[in-house]
């Protein structure tokens, strides 16, 4: 049985380091700072650096978007406001939409197929507002969690009891979660006690200790899946199969 996805937004539906590059590229051209590859490949180390000690619960998000820019700017001994990047850059960012190969078309056959599709991200809320307006995603998904406006991130179940609770007759045995993080989305669903499916169409090895339990390489393959999905017998999360 299945009736609830929740689907992460970034480089999920989203193309995100195609938009984060123009975005940034486009900020430190204004501040007058150098954007060559190297300097986004760095920045962008810098930031996934800082978000996994986010999902680790070890800084905040503040801290995270401040000073991304605060340690680029010192390894480049640039003297520029770490302030002023930011709020350049999200303003950026929310209008760059990129979307994945089979996103749109996905999530309109899975509504039409009758699930109740959630977006669940840990972006900032107004980035992720604007961008899921300009995607026309609205006919298709019931409602997006975005981890800012919750107050806590994926993987903290805290995250995902959020969720279930404004969601009416939620059921944890029909539900599933769809994410390229392996660390957030996929960890998240486990500590959550939901089905998993890894998205993963850069053949990426998994971890050992993040047990999923279905990956997909393409979009267009969750409609087939969740079709075999609803004709199961419901099961414990234990005793899910495996793809």
């Amino acid at each position: 049985m299945l009736q609830t996805v929740f689907l992460d937004i970034d480089d999920t539906l989203f193309d995100f380091h195609r938009a984060e590059a123009v975005a940034l590229r486009t900020t430190l051209t204004e501040l007058d700072v150098p954007s060559d590859d190297g300097v986004l490949a760095r920045y962008s180390a810098i930031n996934a650096a800082l978000w996994a000690r986010l999902e680790e619960g070890e800084i905040t998000r503040e801290e995270v978007l401040t000073q991304r820019f605060v340690r680029l700017f010192a390894e480049l001994g640039l003297a520029r406001s770490a302030g002023r990047a930011r709020e350049r850059y999200e303003t950026l960012l929310g209008d760059q939409v990129f979307l994945l190969p089979g996103a749109l078309e996905t999530l309109m056959t899975l509504s039409s197929q009758g699930y109740d599709v959630y977006l669940a991200s840990n972006g900032v809320a107004d980035v992720k507002d604007r961008c899921i307006a300009r995607a026309g995603f609205a006919p298709y998904i019931r409602g997006a969690f975005i981890s800012e406006r919750i107050g806590c991130n994926k993987p903290d179940p805290a995250f995902f009891a959020h969720c279930f609770a404004a969601i009416p007759g939620f059921r944890r045995d029909a539900a599933i979660i769809v994410g390229d993080s392996l660390t957030s989305d996929m960890r998240g669903g486990i500590r959550a006690g939901i089905r998993t499916c890894w998205y993963n169409p850069s053949g990426k090895p998994g971890r050992a200790d993040i047990p999923v339990d279905y990956t997909v390489s393409h979009l267009r393959e969750l409609p087939p899946l969740f079709a075999r999905l609803r004709e199961e017998p419901e099961c414990h999360p234990s005793q899910r199969p495996k793809i």
